[in-house]
């Protein structure tokens, strides 16, 4: 019989029995555990130990995974690279392009007969012509070869990127695991069949498993079963835990039973996958099924036949036989209402301006075509008065080049990629900032932040607590005190109480580094208490052997409304309570204190008040976090004064009166030092615009304090210190209702709210992003490490998660996780932020000027010389030039410590200010003077034959060569006066800190240099002389010298009418790219579909980190009625949080949603845990 390590190879239960085990709930549940033998029994079927877990070894992990599978749901494969090539060709300016090429190239070798008879027609071709006839057409063809492949480059290293990005979020997500008796963080990736996991407040469940001891245990299964109630989870009455759910309260054991695809959310995941494979062929499908329909229909209208079929896609919408709906005609259907969350305000101006460009590009490039046609027409055919000939055809498809380059140099197909690589990049510097950013947008949302609503513990603070007071039978200690001073049975109720008392996640652990302190794992606070004891000289692991959490009889668990957590142990034939909890909280439920030398006495109220005003509020001001452990005797037999006789077991469920008449022991104040780097960090914010509020659960003095120490207060400052009920009693009416107004009263001088709750953190939240007291809406940043905190880190415009104390659920609400939990990788977020909006604004600058320069020259010369001076290759040329390379030298620039010197942009805040219109438009006119100079002068200035009236077929001559060479030179030199947006003088200032810039820069003047030297017919150029260079780079530089002239002209005088995009963006705008349109026969005017198709693009690219992962979304609101079997498990994914997803479902009800509804690019974005499960 073959074995592994020593056991046999074969297990007691098969993963199939394993699969239907876990598809069973409750009762049945329970039956078929029972069947197996109970949960002791499994575990021995499965080689495992309940309280020391697998050995760990590595042959034994791996048989596990060959037989039960491992914990990984296999992603989406990735584009390939001709894959991408192929989408970058769909580009329709480009197909155009593609088109006219081949047409000129085919006319090329195309020798009409008749030309013979006509020797002296211009437009005949001689020999040595006509062999280079050929070469332009196919320069172009080359062109758009090289701007397709360099697009699908691009894509391909993002989307290698954001893969990269994916595995680091999958790798950050670890889990507590028993092996060889030590408890381990172990990658989920890494959990096997077999594992005994720990499970607490605020996990993500990594898999499926069985309970094998429980504290008060409760679970969101929203994102399996659609109901937002919490289920309440035992093993005596429903043992099954399932992977993608939530622990919303408290804590346990578990032996996992399945994992990856053979869990229960993997078999969604697999048969979800396999839908969006099978709804694309339909959709397919469905697109040919109503353009057949729709034919049949027009000719059965023609022949006036009203027997008219359903629309293709009609049958989709059959309600089901189970459903009780009726769905509406079609047409009567109202327009659904949108939840979707905003896109970004840079997202909405740019979404804007790209379309007003297209559109002014669209309309120039048109009447270029127009114009050039009716000239060569009336010149050839009305002046010259000659014949038709096949050869025109060419002149008529070289116009037609022209026009068609005239709309590639308008389109900015740079700006997406701009915004793209800005994000990207920033996106990789931040994480090196501690900042793991899960959203792209968050990036530059948070250059916008007005406001941080933070924690304390953690973020402000070390997150590294320890006791340095304590209150122990009226005696104050400033210090440890001797174990042997405290009464015995004090002291030793009150060791046994913390270690007892306390999540066992939380150990104190000897330092890696022997000098360095003992670390802290699990709750800080507990490390706190626990360090206590082990600094009083005894051990806490030595109680929890004695009382193990399997001999718990109930736990009430830590949360935000009790603020306080109770363990009840068997005691003496009877049970004892200990609970430990915020000061006030805990002693408000005492009736007894130890006094001197511990004496038991009764605790008065006055007691209660001397107490907090000599010893906690003391601790508070200091900024000491106060705690107090206490306990209470339930016993069989003679009660003493401070114990409770009891018959039969008490009705634990009744805990107010349960948790209630304690016996104190002791008051403890908790050191929790603020943060070295972090006064510094918030002074930055307050100097940048943004206002800093801590929002904090403790006690209003220690918030205080903390609050004076980082600089959020400042003592002769005339602001709000709130505790949660005055704030709440400040902001509702007498129906207890929040309402706006009154909040609009409260948060612009709030600067520290104590006491609160998560739902008061919500609330404020909420308040300031909807007030309208003030002209700018609050841009909102928020941190949170709760599970709680998941509302308001999703409500705020930038969630911020911690990454070592936060919770799955607070990670998976947030957009960034701070991996160091310190508040100064904010003010590195800001900067980032700040950057990437500023990088764009360099990049638009820069990409304008060349746009208007290009497009006014190709206009004007086709009007005044029948010809564009810049050809069609040329173009293209400076369109990859200020398109893909200056996006990548401008979008990589470093932030400095400049851009916290002044305030947020702010949503209303033009896109292109005044500054940089001013820029835009100064050297636009510096370019087309020099341009239009040497195009009608050119010539005689430089002593050099015309270019001018040119034959179609000619040799290019120098005086075109130097109009190029000189925009070209124009447009390098711009580049660096780009740079700077703000008015800075000094544009060289840092060039030499992006090596990324100068080298492209560099590369694209060497580039320009062979390109006219050698370039010959296929580029249009004749080779220059040293002087006609000279020429050129003078015309060039003189763009920086004009561009410290244009800087002069003060921007106040310009009108506030030449900047643009201010105001809000408009709410048509702010919608996430285009749906799957119900009426798929109904397509964009072709103008627009490069539009829609790029902003599409750069609006998927925002959400990339998404989009390359797929599965269910937790916070989704999506059905398919195709799906309905398959995924009856999933009748809804609940839309916990009002705004659940940054890519949610229109409000339609579920039977309406039929399959061509379903947006399969939506679908595949879709993960039921951003952080990976």
């Amino acid at each position: 019989m073959a074995t592994v390590e020593g056991r046999p190879a074969q297990y007691g239960v098969t993963l199939r029995q394993l699969r239907e085990l876990m598809e069973t709930r409750g009762a049945e549940g329970l039956a078929k555990i029972n069947a197996l033998g109970g949960p002791q029994d499994l575990c021995k079927k499965l080689y495992t130990s309940p309280t020391d877990g697998l050995s760990g070894s590595k042959a034994d992990l791996q048989h596990r995974r060959e037989v039960f599978g491992s914990n990984l749901i296999p992603p989406k494969p990735p584009k390939t690279f001709l894959t991408l090539v192929w989408e970058a060709l769909q580009d329709v300016t480009l197909i155009i392009l593609e088109v006219a090429a081949v047409v000129s190239l085919g006319l090329s070798f195309y020798k009409p007969s008749e030309d013979e008879t006509d020797i002296d027609d211009p437009a005949h071709l001689d020999e040595e012509e006509g062999h280079y006839q050929w070469i332009e057409g196919l320069a172009i063809l080359i062109s758009v070869i090289v701007v397709v492949i360099v697009t699908a480059f691009n894509d391909y290293t993002k989307e290698r990127q954001f893969r990269g990005l994916q595995s680091r979020i999958e790798g950050e997500h670890k889990f507590a695991v028993i092996r060889s008796g030590e408890v381990n963080q172990v990658p989920i990736s890494e959990i096997v069949v077999g594992d005994i996991c720990q499970i607490k407040y605020g996990d993500l469940l990594p898999a499926d498993g069985l309970l094998l001891q429980s504290n008060d245990l409760k679970i969101d299964e929203s994102s399996l079963t659609g109901e937002s109630d919490h289920v309440k989870k035992g093993e005596s009455f429903d043992p099954m835990v399932l992977s993608g759910t939530h622990v919303m309260e408290g804590s346990g054991k578990m032996l996992v039973t399945a994992v990856g695809v053979n869990s229960q959310a993997g078999i969604i995941f697999t048969l979800l996958g396999a839908a969006v494979d099978k709804q694309e062929k339909e959709i397919k499908q469905m697109k040919k099924e109503a353009k057949k329909q729709q034919r049949k229909s027009q000719r059965k209208s023609l022949t006036g036949d009203d027997d008219l079929p359903a629309s293709g896609n009609s049958h989709g919408n059959h309600a089901r036989p189970d459903d009780n709906h009726v769905p509406a005609p079609a047409a009567d259907k109202p327009a659904p209402e949108s939840h979707k969350k905003e896109k970004s305000v840079l997202q909405a101006k740019l979404t804007k301006l790209a379309i007003q460009i297209g559109y002014a590009g669209s309309t120039i490039a048109v009447l270029t075509v127009i114009i050039l046609v009716i000239q060569f027409c009336v010149h050839t055919f009305v002046i010259e008065n000659k014949e038709w000939k096949a050869t025109y055809i060419n002149n008529l498809v070289k116009h037609l080049i022209i026009g068609v380059t005239v709309l590639v140099v308008a389109v900015p197909e740079g700006l997406p990629l701009a915004v793209t690589l800005s994000l990207a990049y920033s996106v990789k510097k931040m994480m090196k900032d501690n900042n793991l950013v899960r959203h792209l947008d968050a990036c530059e949302t948070m250059g916008n932040a007005t406001a941080i609503c933070s924690d304390k513990t953690g973020t402000l603070t070390t997150n590294r607590m320890t006791v340095v007071q304590s209150y122990i039978c009226e005696r104050l200690c400033k210090v440890t005190p001797n174990y042997r001073d405290i009464p015995q049975e004090v002291a030793e109720t009150m060791i046994e109480g913390i270690s007892v008392n306390s999540a066992f996640t939380s150990r104190i652990m000897p330092s890696q580094d022997p000098t360095g302190p003992p670390m802290q794992v699990g709750n800080k606070t507990e490390c706190a208490l626990l360090g206590f004891v082990v600094a009083l000289g005894q051990s806490y692991e030595a109680v929890r052997e004695r009382h193990t959490e399997e001999s718990f009889t109930r736990v009430y668990t830590f949360n935000s409304v009790r603020k306080s957590m109770s363990t009840v142990i068997p005691y003496k034939g009877g049970y004892r309570l200990y609970t430990k909890g915020a000061s006030e909280i805990v002693l408000k439920k005492c009736a007894f204190v130890y006094g001197h030398e511990g004496r038991l006495e009764k605790f008065t109220r006055d007691m209660q008040d001397r107490l907090v005003k000599q010893v906690i509020e003391p601790m508070a001001c200091d900024g000491l976090r106060t705690i107090s452990v206490a306990y209470r005797d339930f016993v069989p037999g003679k009660a003493d004064i401070n114990q409770v006789h009891i018959d039969q077991e008490p009705n634990w469920d009744d805990e107010d009166n349960i948790v209630n008449n304690l016996t104190c022991l002791c008051v403890v104040g908790i050191e929790d030092p603020v943060r070295p780097e972090v006064p510094e960090a918030i002074r930055k914010c307050q100097k940048a615009g943004i206002t800093v509020r801590m929002v904090t659960g403790d006690n209003v003095n220690t918030a205080r304090s903390i609050a004076v120490k980082c600089g959020i207060l400042k003592p002769t400052d005339d602001f709000l210190i709130l505790e949660g009920k005055e704030f709440n009693k400040r902001i509702r009416d007498a129906n207890g209702e929040v309402q706006q107004h009154l909040l609009d009263r409260v948060w612009p001088k709030l600067r520290v709210l104590a006491r609160s709750s998560p739902t008061d953190k919500y609330t404020l939240v909420k308040g300031m992003i909807e007030s309208k007291a003030f002209d700018k809406r609050e841009v909102v940043a928020v941190t949170g490490d709760g599970t709680n905190d998941g509302p308001a880190l999703k409500k705020a415009d930038v969630g911020f998660a911690m990454g070592i104390a936060g919770t799955d659920v607070a990670k998976e609400a947030s957009d960034i996780i701070l991996t160091d939990d310190n508040f100064s990788s904010i003010v590195k977020a800001v900067m980032w932020g700040r950057n990437v909006y500023d990088s764009i604004a360099k990049f638009l600058q820069f990409q304008l000027t060349v746009n208007v320069v290009a497009v006014i020259v190709a206009f004007i010369g086709a009007c005044a010389i029948q010809d564009s001076p810049l050809k069609a290759v040329q173009m293209l040329w400076v369109n990859l030039i200020m398109d893909t390379l200056a996006s990548l030298a401008l979008a990589t620039e470093m932030p400095t410590p400049d851009l916290l010197q002044r305030k947020p942009y702010g949503r209303t805040k033009p896109l292109i200010s005044r500054t940089m219109m001013k820029n835009i438009l100064g050297q636009a006119l510096y370019q087309l003077f020099i341009i239009f100079m040497l195009l009608f002068v050119g010539d005689r200035m430089l002593n050099i034959p015309s270019g001018r009236g040119q034959q179609l077929s000619s040799e290019p001559s120098q005086h075109f060569t130097i109009i190029f060479n000189t925009f070209v030179m124009m447009t390098l030199f711009n580049e660096i006066n780009a740079r700077k947006i703000h008015g800075q003088r000094n544009v060289f200032e840092g060039l030499f800190t992006n090596p990324i810039f100068y080298s492209i820069w560099i590369g694209t003047a060497l580039s320009q240099v062979i390109i006219i030297q050698f370039g010959g017919m296929a580029f249009s150029t004749a080779g220059l002389t040293i002087d006609q260079w000279l020429w050129c780079l003078f015309f060039g530089a003189g763009t920086l010298v004009w561009g410290q002239l244009v800087t002069t002209v003060p921007t106040r005088k310009i009108p506030k009418k030449l900047s643009w995009g201010r105001g809000q963006p408009d709410p048509e705008t702010i919608q996430p790219g285009p749906d799957y349109d119900a009426d798929l026969d109904k397509k964009p005017r072709a103008g627009q579909i490069l539009w829609i198709r790029g902003l599409t693009r750069l609006q998927t690219q925002i959400r990339v980190v998404n989009a390359f992962r797929q599965g269910l979304d937790s916070r989704g609101s999506l059905a398919d009625a195709a799906l309905a079997e398959a995924l009856r498990k999933q009748t809804a994914l609940s839309k916990r949080y009002s705004h659940s997803s940054s890519v949610e479902y229109a409000d339609a009800p579920r039977e309406q949603l039929a399959p061509h509804d379903l947006d399969v690019e939506r679908l595949s974005s879709h993960s039921h845990t951003e952080t990976a499960v």
